[in-house]
């Protein structure tokens, strides 16, 4: 008791002190008490404020990056703090965990021990709070710990940041005349498609997502060698092989917006440049038949012939008309800086997506090595990527009719995976109505190859039979045309013998027949 008056005793002489002493030397006594605290104390506080200097306008990025931190850290530190605030955006279901005001929350980092307070205090006569977190470290090892460890804040910040963040679908508004303002309108991107889901060869989905990985843990490799930190696809197979259905694979699997660019809404390049610039990092930049858009190719075609006719005397005329026409669109000239430009860095950690049905008719230019990296063909289902289908629509994983089914994949009957996926969904409650079904369709194929065949004789033709391999392709364009023909001339070969064919056909229809079934 006698204790307990002497405490209470004192704190009434700090309340009289309190209010005789002036305001200054009660400032100065408060500060020689903290500098006496901080030179006794073994640990060493960082305040992190939420706003910047003293006008609250600018947001601290590092106390964002240490809010996601510790919501990041939930499931690790964030799991020994008391109470935590939990929240769920209305788009969103994921649970958001962050530190409750005033409470601490621990963490370790390379053995030694650091703590995080976070501190919110309501100002007089005002609604406004006053935020911030308070970083503890130990005093000896502060210089040693510090930068490395808000380092591996930020880093660890910006990856959940990455994974958590809802994604967004793009399309360029055409409303807006190249304007900051709407030159973009968005939507929330879910779609479902996933690399496991992607009826592809195991071998070309090992590739594409080996090289997105190494493409996107790429940072330091890009800055050393000195090149923008940017990737391009060229996406080229028949309508249904699954380009779209690839890119959505590819933003799901990096966490990455999508920027689908009509660029038939797209008055010029100026405007072009705009929406480049409007771009965010971690995107990927998507035009989809980029030979059907505008016409490229003819660009040089144009300017070739008008050059030939002319005389020399009127190049310079020439020279300021093709320029003024060309102010009104996007050129080709245009399209090329877009890509791999000095306008292409102005970004980071971006990924620019061609799609055409007919990759023969793409500018060189603009699919060459350094604007277009990457090289996918997508062609019709092969043997696996039809298993996948099977196996995701009606899921089964084995069925008697999947020899016979493989039999006609080999032997040129197969299917783009669009059309056997209509043929499995319409029939996805029996199995065995579906299989036969798609076996009737390669059958079909088959002899309406078979026909296309006999009538074109020894025309080069692939019409109908071409690989249900699909591609991927890195290097010189030079090499991709090369292997192309190699593989066209194992086709031509492989598909002289159209008897063998019919044969085969022919016991499989009878096959078919003969299940009680049919």
């Amino acid at each position: 008791m006698e204790i307990l008056s002497q405490m209470w005793s004192l704190l009434g002489l700090l309340t009289v002190l309190q209010n005789v002493l002036p305001s200054q030397l009660l400032s100065l006594l408060h500060s020689i008490y903290e500098s006496l605290q901080d030179l006794l104390s073994p640990y060493s506080y960082f305040e992190i404020p939420e706003f910047n200097g003293y006008c609250g306008v600018d947001l601290n990025d590092l106390y964002r990056h240490v809010h996601l931190y510790l919501n990041a850290a939930n499931h690790a530190p964030g799991a020994a703090c008391r109470r935590l605030t939990l929240s769920r955006s209305p788009s969103s279901n994921r649970i958001s965990f962050a530190v409750a005001p005033n409470h601490t929350v621990h963490d370790a980092f390379r053995g030694q021990r650091v703590t995080w307070t976070h501190h919110v205090e309501t100002a007089q006569d005002s609604l406004e709070e006053k935020r911030s977190f308070t970083l503890r470290l130990p005093k000896r090892h502060r210089h040693a710990l510090l930068s490395p460890y808000l380092s591996h804040v930020t880093a660890r910040a910006e990856e959940f940041e990455r994974v958590s963040r809802e994604r967004r679908l793009f399309t360029n508004n055409t409303t807006g005349s190249g304007s900051f303002e709407s030159g973009w309108v968005s939507v929330p991107f879910r779609h479902p498609s996933t690399f496991e889901t992607l009826a592809l060869e195991p071998e070309l989905k090992r590739q594409i997502k080996n090289d997105l990985t190494a493409f996107a843990d790429g940072k330091e490799f890009y800055n050393r060698v000195g090149r923008a930190w940017k990737r391009g696809y060229l996406l080229h197979g028949p309508p249904g092989s699954g380009k779209s259905s690839l890119i959505a694979a590819m933003a799901n699997f990096l966490c990455y917006d999508v920027y689908d660019l009509e660029l038939t809404k797209v008055s010029d390049n100026s405007e072009l440049r705009s929406l480049l610039i409007q771009t965010t990092n971690r995107s990927i930049i998507v035009i989809e038949d980029i030979d059907c858009s505008v016409d490229l190719t003819a660009d040089r075609t144009t300017k070739k012939t008008q050059a030939a006719k002319l005389s020399k005397r009127k190049k310079s005329q020439t020279a300021s008309f093709t320029r003024c026409e060309e102010s009104g669109r996007v050129t080709l000239s245009g399209l090329l800086n877009f890509t791999d430009g000095l306008w292409s860095c102005c970004g980071d950690e971006r990924i620019v997506v061609f799609t055409t049905n007919h990759r023969d008719s793409v500018d060189p230019a603009l699919v060459r090595c350094g604007r277009m990296d990457v090289h996918v063909s997508l062609n019709t289902c092969g043997v696996h990527a039809f298993r996948e289908l099977a196996r995701n629509y009606l899921g089964v994983d084995s069925h008697v009719l999947f020899e016979a089914v493989e039999g006609c994949i080999r032997s040129g009957g197969s299917l783009t995976p669009a059309h056997v996926g209509e043929i499995l969904l319409r029939n996805r409650g029996d199995a065995d109505v579906a299989m036969r079904e798609v076996l009737a369709a390669m059958q079909g194929r088959m002899l309406a190859a078979a026909a296309v065949a006999d009538q074109a004789e020894n025309e080069d033709t692939t019409v109908g039979v071409r690989s249900p391999e699909s591609v991927l392709l890195m290097g010189s364009p030079e090499n991709w045309d090369a292997l192309s023909g190699k593989k066209r001339k194992e086709q031509n070969g492989g598909n002289n013998n159209w008897d063998k064919k019919v044969k085969f056909f022919v016991r499989l229809r009878s096959l078919t027949r003969s299940d009680p079934g049919r």
